[in-house]
């Protein structure tokens, strides 16, 4: 029997996968919290073997941030990251930080468990791409990485000057991407970009999201 903590600030997410743990004969939950800052102390504290954890959480802690932590304190731990956010950044963290599977949250429990017992066992899941979403009349797959970047930036609502500082880009050079990224998805200026990105999960900026 494996030990569960389920880290998910969605109530019906969170009650959803207690539900289907609860009623597994492998796994038992073990715990279930909102805030992912508290998941390393938890593993500290408790026996656990598996933490599904989510990726934006309450008090807006960042669920890669706790979940690189577990895996330095506690390797054997198994950490699966769970989310609905497309943002295309998350899935190369995860890699980089040694978490074992992740899993773009669908509501079908055969599936769910099927990642669980491939992880437990092993093995390292980690889907092909982001999920593709549309923005304007652009694809997610039609921007390049620099695009999604400047995307990303643009959030912060800092001027073109302060965004090519922080890239080590010339204005100049800035302004052509967000020309670029305009033509591809038909959307006027730099703040509809923003805003569409934002609203469709394509890219994140955590830090501008903390000032809110």
């Amino acid at each position: 029997m494996y030990n569960v903590l389920v880290v998910e600030d969605d109530p019906m997410t969170r009650q959803l996968l207690e539900m289907f743990i609860e009623r597994s004969d492998d796994y038992s939950l073990a715990a279930s919290i909102d805030d992912a800052e508290f998941a390393p102390l938890y593993c500290s504290r408790n026996d656990i073997d598996l933490v599904l954890m989510d990726i934006r959480t309450a008090m807006r802690a960042n669920g890669l941030d706790a979940a690189e932590i577990i895996k330095q304190r506690h390797p054997q731990v198994k950490v699966i990251i769970c989310t609905s956010m497309p943002e295309f950044s998350y899935l190369q963290r995860a890699k980089e930080i040694g978490v074992d599977s992740f899993w773009y949250k669908q509501v079908v429990e055969d599936e769910f468990f099927d990642l669980m017992d491939r992880t437990m066992a092993g093995e390292h899941i980690f889907p092909d791409s982001t999920p593709e979403l549309t923005l304007g009349k652009a694809k997610s797959s039609d921007f390049t990485a620099r695009e999604l970047e400047i995307l990303r930036e643009l959030m912060s609502g800092d001027s073109n000057q302060e965004i090519a500082d922080r890239l080590s880009i010339s204005v100049s050079t800035l302004k052509t991407h967000i020309q670029n990224l305009q033509e591809k998805t038909g959307y006027r200026n730099r703040t509809e970009l923003a805003i569409r990105a934002r609203e469709i999960g394509l890219v994140i900026n955590d830090a501008a999201a903390k000032q809110e």
